[in-house]
């Protein structure tokens, strides 16, 4: 998808230019690549699908397919039809799945950890439907927010390190997760959201302001009032790891 330098807004260059800087930097695009996107309806997904369906300058030539997974809460039939009226404008092949995931993970016999199975049987889907469309790169709309909360999450109720990384090998090299918006603030790809107008769907997990991430999130911008560069540190520190600072044994 290489191409002339498109016409578009200063806030549109700038993602764009991350986003490629962030595809370069960590390999996540190779020449002939399929790249299935998992498409949500969330302003994130629309961001990354909007903007990997422009002209790149400096990534190598890919296909691109989406897939939406529909998790089965109350009002997702009628947000389904939405997606595919606007999956089916811009011409790119796409599958919809309509599922019961949602009302199952949060039924009696998984109160505990309803994100957990959630997040599980969708990610199952997407790879059934990648191998289904022949794609080996699955694009995710993860942000650089999220990378620094899961850091929290892990940390926190994980009791380890870690964090999402841009580029995954799953299923022993047979596909890649990436996540091309992996230098990009969520605060820059919710302002591109509403600058371009795109038809959000409302958020119906009954579980989006109870869960784990959340929580964090809220930490971080109480955390934020008092120091503005709480984000900014948080995410440095993830390149500058000391490990002969960190325990080895015991714990």
């Amino acid at each position: 998808m290489k191409a002339k330098r498109e016409k578009g807004t200063k806030l549109y260059h700038h993602l764009k230019k991350w986003l490629e800087k962030a595809v370069m930097d960590f390999g996540m695009i190779t020449q002939g690549d399929r790249v299935l996107v998992a498409f949500s309806g969330g302003a994130d997904s629309f961001v990354l699908l909007h903007l990997l369906s422009r002209p790149m300058v400096f990534v190598p030539f890919f296909e691109l397919a989406c897939v939406h997974v529909d998790m089965g809460f109350p009002g997702s039939d009628q947000d389904r039809v939405s997606i595919e009226e606007y999956l089916r404008s811009l011409d790119i092949p796409y599958a919809i799945h309509a599922t019961d995931f949602g009302p199952l993970a949060h039924s009696e016999i998984n109160r505990k950890n309803p994100c957990f199975l959630c997040s599980r049987l969708r990610r199952k889907k997407i790879f059934e439907t990648a191998e289904e469309m022949g794609c080996n790169k699955i694009a995710l709309a993860h942000h650089r927010d999220d990378i620094i909360e899961t850091l929290l999450i892990n940390l926190f109720y994980g009791r380890e390190i870690s964090t999402m990384v841009p580029v995954q090998s799953i299923f022993r090299g047979r596909y890649h997760i990436i996540r091309p918006l992996a230098y990009i603030p969520e605060a820059l790809v919710k302002k591109y959201a509403r600058e371009q107008g795109f038809p959000i769907l409302p958020d119906r997990c009954p579980s989006s302001t109870s869960s784990r991430r959340y929580y964090i999130k809220q930490l971080i911008s109480r955390l934020e009032e008092e120091n503005k560069e709480i984000r900014h540190n948080i995410w440095t520190a993830m390149f500058h790891v000391k490990p002969d600072y960190l325990l080895k044994n015991g714990g």
